[in-house]
């Protein structure tokens, strides 16, 4: 399996290094070619979360050393939270090659060659345990996004791209600071061995520089997030990038930066983290209605679906920051829920754009007469993103305001308002799309063909696979969530800070435990 995984890694990157060897004017080659890796990396993909062993620790573990001096290892592996969001990047990786079979036309090579590398670059982010490695992976999915909208993009796409880049760059730039502090006091990237030290109590941080520290890191996550008020760069970029752009940017780069803060934030500064946890969730509760207020007025779908994720991703954040093991198991959850969900909505955005030649809502009317299954899948994909019960979101949705009500009843009862919003939004729009009044006449260009269908019906089945069989997923979700509630929960941090009392680390070192028999 540790060879699987290292497949899983580098085999889209290869495959970004081969399409460069092809001729340019072998545009079906190009394509071909991109699609064959992308099914393949896929495909290998499905063996390491069918056969995934839920204890909670690291599995499909490999590490050597990469770079002596400083020293850099090659440390990779997956856990509970990790493994879905891998699936999740190469699931997504294959729709946005067909997706974009016929809607890029220039330079076909160079966009299925940023394409392959930016799914390396997020599968790396979520399998690295080195914490240089974790941030050369970071930088890496950052380059190919910034090319694909300032390239393939619409109108303003160097704009939007711009904006992009100075404002990731920028917390990245925090986050290299931070990584590069905490070498210095541990001697050492290795994200095992930090956890080891701090759980043990053998290196420990200062108060200031706790805070600094988790500052550092908190900022650059919540960018890539984005969380309010660091979100005016997403709908721009939603809106000027291509539609394999749009759906990489929501169903992976944004849970880039959740799964950040639960994998760095929450287990390296646990008592910082509860401090600014009241502070964060009020961001959180803001992204939700600001978000879900906003999208109301939306003239333009693709901005509509965007100001969507900002109050989707709103819900994540007040999951990882209510500290118990529901609302972390939620957020984990809704992660992949979202990035399957707003991936399709924004597949089926872009087949609508290919017919129409526009994204105005009011151009549209009555599209369900002249295109009856797209304007289905439309509506299942719309009740699975506001949480239909019996669909993906409803779950994910579920646990976090159950698991944030045993914390703050009243933050629950303001958050379950951005519920009854995003139905307002979603539905108005389905509405006036398909069902109002025709507004535009043009020639539709028929139903989907059988390459819609094929990106179209597997994702709405997985869609209902999420919502009625949730265990499969939430089994190894809960084993690590678990865990890491060991180490941040409310329980664990009073009786750490309790002078008479050992400190609640089994968990942690049974993880830490469990990566280091695997290796």
């Amino acid at each position: 399996m540790e060879l699987l995984l290292n497949s899983v890694l580098f085999l889209p990157a290869a495959g970004a290094v081969l399409l460069l060897l092809l001729p340019r004017h072998r545009e079906k080659w190009v394509r071909g070619a991109a699609l064959a890796f992308s099914l393949t990396t896929f495909l290998l993909s499905l063996p390491l979360a069918i056969y995934f062993p839920s204890t909670g620790g690291f599995s499909y573990s490999t590490d050597i050393d990469w770079i002596a001096s400083p020293s850099i290892r090659y440390h990779i592996g997956l856990d509970g939270i990790s493994i879905f969001l891998v699936l999740l990047t190469t699931f997504l990786n294959v729709l946005c090659v067909l997706i974009s079979w016929r809607s890029v036309e220039s330079h076909v090579k160079e966009f299925h060659f940023f394409l392959l590398l930016l799914s390396t670059g997020a599968i790396g982010v979520f399998v690295s345990l080195d914490l240089m490695l974790f941030y050369v992976f970071w930088e890496v999915a950052l380059v190919p996004m910034y090319f694909l909208i300032g390239i393939w993009g619409y109108g303003n796409r160097i704009y939007a791209a711009q904006k992009f880049f100075l404002y990731t760059v920028a917390g990245s730039l925090l986050m290299l600071v931070g990584i590069l502090w905490i070498y210095g006091r541990f001697g050492t990237f290795d994200y095992v061995s930090i956890l080891t030290a701090l759980s043990s109590g053998d290196v420990a941080f200062g108060r200031a520089e706790e805070i600094w520290l988790f500052l550092a890191f908190f900022v650059a996550f919540a960018i890539k997030v984005p969380l309010f008020p660091l979100h005016t760069w997403l709908p721009d970029a939603h809106v000027e990038a291509p539609t394999a752009g749009s759906v990489m940017l929501a169903g992976v780069m944004l849970k880039m930066g959740t799964y950040g803060l639960v994998r760095y934030c929450l287990p390296f500064f646990p008592q910082v983290s509860h401090d600014f946890a009241p502070a964060i969730s009020a961001l959180a509760l803001v992204g939700i209605l600001y978000g879900s207020l906003v999208a109301l007025v939306q003239p333009d779908m693709k901005k509509l679906i965007a100001y969507s994720s900002i109050a989707h991703l709103g819900f994540v954040v007040l999951g990882i920051f209510a500290f118990n093991e529901p609302a972390l198991q939620g957020a984990v959850y809704q992660m992949v829920n979202h990035g399957v969900s707003t991936g399709a909505l924004f597949l089926l955005v872009g087949m609508l754009s290919e017919r129409l030649h526009t994204r105005k809502i009011s151009d549209m009317g009555g599209l369900a007469t002249p295109l009856p299954l797209l304007s289905a899948l439309f509506l299942f994909t719309t009740l699975s993103s506001i949480g239909m019960p019996l669909l993906n979101n409803f779950v994910g949705e579920f646990l976090i305001l159950a698991g944030v009500f045993n914390r703050s009843s009243s933050l629950a009862i303001a958050a379950s308002v951005g519920v009854f919003l995003s139905a307002a939004y979603m539905l108005w729009m389905v509405e006036r799309v398909f069902y109002g009044e025709a507004q535009v006449r043009p020639s539709y260009g028929g139903d989907l063909d059988a390459r819609e269908k094929l990106i179209l019906l597997p994702t709405c089945a997985l869609m209902l696979f999420m919502g009625v069989l949730p265990g499969f997923f939430l089994k190894p979700i809960n084993a690590t969530a678990a865990l890491l509630m060991d180490r941040v929960g409310w329980s664990a941090l009073d009786v750490r800070n309790d002078p008479g009392s050992a400190p609640v680390v089994p968990a942690a070192e049974v993880a830490i435990q469990s990566s280091r028999g695997r290796r």
